[in-house]
């Protein structure tokens, strides 16, 4: 059996002091946003009962689906990688980037350089400049990475999935499944239709859905709405599981779901998988964290690989 967190959206904090120049961008929106909203309901000692509680586990792999800044300035993306290196073993952690980790012209090239080990989970042996799609495998499991982190304009939150990382996401889709891996995409925009609004779109969705339609997976993973969902994309086997999850910073009593992190026991072979879906969140009545009810997660099935 194999243990996988999943938390999403971190937006570590507190946001530290941002300059003039620096607010001359897209940043003034975000800043704005961040006193008038975020700052009211996220942070706190959220993200770090979290943490804890995914370490109590002692999971044998955790996914990061992005967003882990706020304004990705200089000083949260340096924060984020003395956050990762304190709390996660690269080695047992995939991490795929969000729009907020790509906010302005340059900040995602940074972040790749300094959270390259969790992108790849310890396997440094790819250029730093080119890292997605990634192919991480860990036992039966193969977790599979996308990026759709890029710039946007103000006042939006898109993410792209291109036709380059669709072709080479498919070779690698097709030769874990080949291996009779367990197959685990990580994606920070959730690759369904109107699973989030226009303005917070993923470009490329149709892109996604032919690629999935084509060679398969057993389980998507994905955050940017901090939601607790589960969705279904049409797979060469039947429909495939989408999985979505609440910010891991945001406080009891906000207008979105509490902080949380979504527990898979994966189990089985090829043709005869089963997960087992538990989901955690911040606990109303005390310190720490509960389980909350879920839906079943049906796995598709295939004819074992020959």
């Amino acid at each position: 059996m194999f243990r996988l967190a999943h938390i999403s959206d971190v937006h570590l904090g507190p946001l530290p002091k941002v300059s003039f120049s620096e607010l001359a961008s897209k940043r003034i929106t975000g800043y704005v946003n961040w006193r008038r909203n975020r700052s009211k309901h996220l942070f706190g000692e959220a993200l770090d009962t979290i943490t804890d509680a995914i370490a109590d586990m002692q999971v044998d792999h955790v996914a990061i689906t992005g967003d882990m800044v706020n304004l990705a300035t200089n000083t949260e993306i340096d924060s984020v990688h003395r956050w990762l290196d304190e709390r996660f073993d690269p080695a047992r952690t995939s991490l795929v980037p969000g729009n907020h980790d790509a906010y302005v012209l340059g900040a995602l090239k940074k972040a790749t350089m300094l959270w390259h080990p969790w992108m790849l989970s310890g396997e440094t042996d790819s250029p730093r400049d080119k890292v997605f799609p990634t192919l991480v495998r860990r036992g039966q499991v193969a977790l599979v990475g996308i990026s759709t982190a890029n710039p946007s304009l103000p006042f939006m939150a898109t993410g792209d999935f291109s036709s380059a990382q669709a072709r080479k996401a498919t070779a690698l889709l097709h030769q874990a499944g080949e291996e009779g891996l367990f197959r685990v995409i990580l994606i920070h925009h959730p690759p369904v239709r109107n699973a989030a609004a226009w303005h917070k779109r993923l470009n490329g969705i149709s892109r996604f859905a032919r690629m999935i339609g084509a060679s398969g997976a057993e389980l998507i993973l994905h955050g940017h709405t901090h939601l607790d969902t589960l969705h279904h994309l049409s797979g060469p086997d039947g429909p495939i599981p989408v999985v979505g999850i609440a910010s891991a910073s945001q406080a009891i009593g906000g207008t979105k779901p509490a902080a949380g992190f979504n527990l898979f026991e994966i189990s089985g072979r090829t043709g005869a998988w089963q997960i087992d879906h538990r989901r955690f969140s911040l606990a109303g009545d005390g310190p720490g964290v509960a389980e909350n009810p879920v839906a079943v997660i049906a796995v598709p099935s295939q004819p074992p690989a020959a």
